[in-house]
């Protein structure tokens, strides 16, 4: 098995055991808001992970996830390394994922034209 599949494979594990936790409600901070989990990347040395997450909600609301989500980090790590069988417990960051905002703006500013145009 290469490096990139074995990565690939442990992203997968972290990405499915962070969601458990989203899912049984096990992260208490009232700051962390409903956010979906789009990925997550793993160092080729197994040590970090990037969680990323995407939410629908105001700057404050954001702010408030990020800082909530800062703040479960040590949990989340040692709920990751009881989930995922590793010799090494990954460092976890959260990094907000621009991609699902950037979409939708472009989907609105092309229905924008569609209907300024009359197109169907």
């Amino acid at each position: 098995m290469s490096s990139n599949q074995r990565t690939g494979r442990v992203a997968q594990e972290i990405q499915r055991a962070v969601a458990d936790l989203l899912a049984r409600g096990q992260l208490h901070d009232p700051r962390i808001g409903y956010i979906t989990l789009t990925g997550v990347k793993v160092s080729p040395d197994l040590r970090s992970a990037r969680v990323f997450y995407s939410m629908i909600g105001t700057e404050e609301q954001k702010r408030e996830t990020r800082e909530g989500l800062e703040a479960a980090k040590g949990f989340v790590r040692r709920a990751v390394t009881a989930a995922v069988k590793l010799r090494v417990s990954p460092e976890i960051s959260f990094c907000f994922d621009e991609s699902l905002e950037r979409g939708d703006r472009i989907e609105r500013l092309l229905q924008e034209v569609k209907e300024k145009e009359g197109w169907k």
